[in-house]
Parts: C-alpha cells; structure tokens; sequence
C-alpha cells in the first residue's frame, strides 16, 4: 500500500499519479469492483448464446443449399435440402421455417448456436430450443461425399426385367 504526504492510500503497488493539490477519493469497502469481461473466445467450436454471435455465426449460410435434419430428442422428425432465403432477428413477426424451396431463420426462435467444424473444413450448426434442434450442413459439392440426407438419384436395378412392346392398329389396318 502507497501512502500520500498527508496518509491516505493513493496505490496498491502500481504507480499512482495525482495532480499538484489533489487528494485521491476514499474507496468505499463495500463498493463492488466493475470489470467489463473479455469477449468470449471460439476456434472452430463452440456455443453461442448472444443473439448477436448466432447472427454473425448464420450469416455465411444466406444464399446457400443446405441440408437440414430436425430432432426432438434423439427421433429424427424431418429432413431435406433447402435454400437458405433469410436470416432475421428482432422481428418477432417472422416465423423460422424448412422447405426445400425456402429456409428462414429467426434467430429469435431459438436458445443458442452449437457449431463444429468437419475434417473437410465446413461447419455442422445446430440450432437448439429446449429438446428440440435443427442441424444444418452445407450441401455437398459434387465429386465429395454426400450426406446421408442429400438428395439422390432413385436407383432401378434394371438386371432382371423383360422388355415388352405394345403393338397398336396403324390406320391403314383400321
């Protein structure tokens, strides 16, 4: 503890400067110390909570085909792939919905952000309310491998049919 000339606590132990003819204030014991605490700190995982992060966090999604899975619990309720249209927040108005022509997102629909990133570099979101989530991925680029949950082809295993053809009257038999 630093004491001034005239006996009060002007330090702690770290250099004190107080202009000519000034008396530091007396610290109230009681007083509660403000700190502002530091940012939060991600590197590619996390979970985010602060309406501002999620918004920051959606953004790249806007504009791109996703796939989407919604679970309640661990029960797959619905899935596909679809185009991210909107990402909105503070217009509790805007509802959030999945279809495969369009996805809207209000991020006031939900508690907090999980997200992770894959070995192949693209991040998993997870949007959570109560026991309920939506997982969204990017949809995958062709030539990588697909999510199970991506549209394919209908396969037709064409090794054992018959081909049969359907002879009609011509008009000059009629």
């Amino acid at each position: 503890m630093i004491r001034g000339v005239d006996g009060t606590s002007v330090g702690t132990g770290r250099s004190t400067i107080l202009a000519r003819g000034t008396r530091p204030k007396p610290v109230s014991a009681g007083a509660p110390v403000t700190s502002v605490p530091p940012a939060k700190f991600f590197v590619n995982r996390g979970i985010v909570s602060s309406r501002t992060d999620l918004l920051n966090l959606l953004r790249p999604l806007l504009k791109q085909t996703v796939t989407y899975r919604f679970l309640r619990g661990r029960e797959l309720v619905a899935h596909g792939t679809g185009w991210v249209e909107r990402i909105v927040m503070d217009q509790p108005d805007v509802s959030t919905y999945f279809t495969p022509l369009a996805i809207c997102v209000n991020i006031d629909s939900f508690e907090h952000l999980e997200f992770e990133t894959r070995p192949d570099q693209l991040i998993v979101y997870s949007l959570v309310q109560g026991d309920e989530r939506v997982v969204i991925e990017f949809a995958p680029i062709e030539g990588s491998s697909p999510s199970p949950f991506a549209p394919h082809q209908l396969e037709f295993d064409t090794s054992g049919f018959v081909q049969m053809e359907l002879l009609g009257l011509e008009r000059d038999e009629a």
